[in-house]
């Protein structure tokens, strides 16, 4: 629950309003983000996993999906959960590593959201910056687009920032704006091919025999929701270096 430590635990990370305005910005991109254009979450947490700050896009809290809120917190703690210093993976990276016979099999089910957390408090206050999960350890495990690890200038590992409320791959997409926006994209490395963008999302998954999900063929790819969400993540910002 919020503690009187909180500014502490999350200098900098982005406030509230700095966190609403990137995500706002990222959602009405010109050239659209492969998704249904829908308003969304975001939770950013720090290293600890504590969450700093819960935001959204639209008016009223009603105005995204309701269930989202919890899925953006889940996303930036697994990101932050599952990177390193020098090595970053994106909630989208882990799509296929946990499927059956997948190299990270059943990590879905670790760290389990802390419901006392995710749903405490009095639901007007969702995404404000009383939101009441501020201050509190999420928990969770999400394994589709839309988490990705912060990094600051100096290339240190500060959080993770989760945002929900699109198709998955649309999300990766605003996360990875919002984190651009943010200045906290000072990536080192990570599992991607493209040394630019080391921990974007990969779409190497084919069809194969008996295999009704397919195969990908680096181990960490996720499925491709549409066209446009595909070209969209190759022309997204390149990482900054330290």
């Amino acid at each position: 629950m919020p503690t009187s430590d909180n500014k502490s635990a999350c200098a900098g990370l982005p406030s509230h309003s700095q966190l609403r305005d990137a995500l706002i910005a990222a959602v009405k991109a010109p050239e659209g983000n492969g998704g249904f254009g829908l308003n969304m979450w975001a939770t950013v947490v720090n290293r600890d996993g504590v969450v700093c700050a819960v935001a959204f896009s639209g008016n009223d809290r009603g105005d995204q999906w309701p269930g989202s809120r919890v899925i953006s917190a889940q996303k930036a703690n697994t990101a932050n959960a599952f990177s390193l210093p020098k090595l970053a993976l994106s909630t989208a990276q882990l799509y296929s590593a946990v499927q059956p016979g997948g190299s990270l099999f059943g990590l879905q089910f670790s760290n389990p959201v802390d419901t006392e957390v995710a749903y405490a408090g009095d639901s007007k206050n969702n995404g404000q910056d009383n939101d009441p999960m501020v201050g509190g350890k999420i928990g969770g495990v999400n394994v589709f687009g839309g988490g990705l690890a912060l990094y600051n200038s100096q290339g240190v590992i500060v959080g993770a920032i989760g945002v929900s409320g699109d198709s998955s791959c649309a999300d990766h997409n605003i996360a990875w704006r919002v984190r651009h926006s943010l200045n906290l994209d000072f990536v080192p490395g990570g599992v991607g091919p493209d040394s630019t963008r080391p921990d974007n999302v990969i779409y190497d998954i084919t069809a194969a025999p008996g295999l009704a999900l397919g195969v990908s063929a680096s181990g960490w790819g996720h499925p491709a929701c549409s066209d446009a969400a595909v070209t969209i993540s190759k022309q997204l910002p390149a990482v900054q270096k330290a």
